[in-house]
């Protein structure tokens, strides 16, 4: 699997202080609200649990399932929601937790989606950005990181549910992939 691995573009170090920092801003913006983590899964596991771990706030969690890339590494363009919230989050102040924030073709989806459910506030989190390669523009309220134009896992990035158990953010050969 570490043969697979061009180089280690983020350690895991750089990961803890990264997720420190975004903890911490959201912590101070998050004061008196009633917080909502949503995560979007299968990749955001890793970062929403250390993230949670990090905020000291009262917090409640719920999970999506959404993609617009079934197997592929570019997105089809049409998302497909197979897990919904469990919970009504009208009145919630929800923060939407992502491991990396590529096409916004999902995205734009999901927070049209969230917003059509009254919560009381609406942002995103993502520990990773690649503006470069966006379909869609969504904002992003908290970013860890803006990766360069290379295909990356580790650290719950997946190449066909591959790779998401290393410890850092590795840039994957292209020879896997193409």
């Amino acid at each position: 699997m570490l043969n697979d691995i061009s180089s280690v573009l983020i350690s895991k170090e750089e990961i803890e202080k990264i997720v420190s920092e975004l903890a911490d801003q959201i912590n101070r913006d998050y004061v008196g609200k009633k917080l909502l983590l949503v995560g979007l899964l299968k990749g955001c596991i890793q970062f929403m649990s250390d993230l949670s771990r990090k905020i000291t706030l009262p917090c409640e969690i719920d999970f999506m399932v959404a993609s617009s890339y079934g197997s592929s590494t570019e997105t089809s363009g049409v998302v497909k929601v197979s897990k919904d919230l469990s919970i009504d989050i009208e009145g919630y102040d929800v923060l939407i937790v992502e491991d990396v924030v590529d096409s916004g073709v999902t995205l734009d989806y999901i927070i049209n989606m969230i917003k059509d459910r009254k919560p009381a506030s609406l942002k995103l989190c993502t520990l990773l950005d690649k503006p470069i390669r966006r379909k869609k523009q969504v904002h992003v309220d908290y970013t860890g990181y803006v990766l360069p134009d290379e295909f990356v896992v580790g650290y719950g990035l997946d190449y066909a549910e591959k790779y998401r158990n290393l410890p850092f953010i590795g840039i994957l050969k292209p020879e896997i992939y193409s």
